[in-house]
């Protein structure tokens, strides 16, 4: 059977990431295969995951970099890669339209908040859950999405619903989102666009 690859954008420590590699390696993504991670930050410790797991990881530095010249970067290891689909977890880099174009319905990112809610502009990790419990809501979640359309974002595939508690800290809330709805979700997803693109 045919896997689609998948190629990992990452900037940080990789959590998601290694909710990704620990469902492929549990059987959870039989469709799809990560055969590349790249990093928008030199030193990102995701890189570390990746090597850990047996992946190729490199970094493809956004910081001093045009982005043309970045998003170049990138498509040179996606090809020399051939990914089939890129899953951004936890990459905080804008994408522009023109490179999101060339990989439609093969783009999945994965938001810390129900969307429509806290979303958009300077909304990305601690800051979603610090605005969330300033507001006062009662539940709030993940989302994954693929991105096709800039700036709306483009089509929700899974979101999951997360309760907040008396005597959260943003810190004790992300944690709980991760741990209940974006590491259950994002191996979920890859594998619904996994599956397409390998019966393609």
């Amino acid at each position: 059977m045919r896997k689609a690859r998948i190629a990992v954008l990452v900037s940080g420590g990789g959590t998601n990431l290694e909710a990704l590699f620990k469902a492929q390696e549990a059987g959870k993504i039989p469709h799809g295969e990560i055969v590349v991670v790249l990093s928008s930050v030199a030193g990102a410790y995701a890189l570390e995951r990746a090597r850990n797991h047996g992946v190729p990881g490199f970094a493809v530095p956004r910081k001093g970099s045009t982005q043309e010249a970045f998003e170049a970067g990138l498509t040179d290891k996606l090809c020399a890669y051939q990914a089939d689909m890129i899953v951004l977890a936890g990459f905080l880099s804008i994408l522009s339209e023109d490179f999101v174009k060339r990989w439609p319905d093969r783009i999945l990112n994965v938001h810390p908040s129900l969307i429509p809610a806290f979303c958009g502009k300077g909304y990305y990790g601690l800051k979603v859950h610090e605005v969330a419990l300033a507001r006062g809501v009662k539940v709030t979640g993940a989302t994954v999405h693929l991105v096709n359309e800039i700036p709306d974002g483009g089509r929700i595939l899974l979101q999951k619903a997360v309760e907040i508690q008396p005597g959260d800290t943003p810190e004790v809330l992300q944690r709980r989102v991760m741990e209940q709805a974006e590491w259950i979700l994002l191996p979920e997803a890859a594998e619904i666009v996994a599956k397409k693109l390998a019966s393609d």
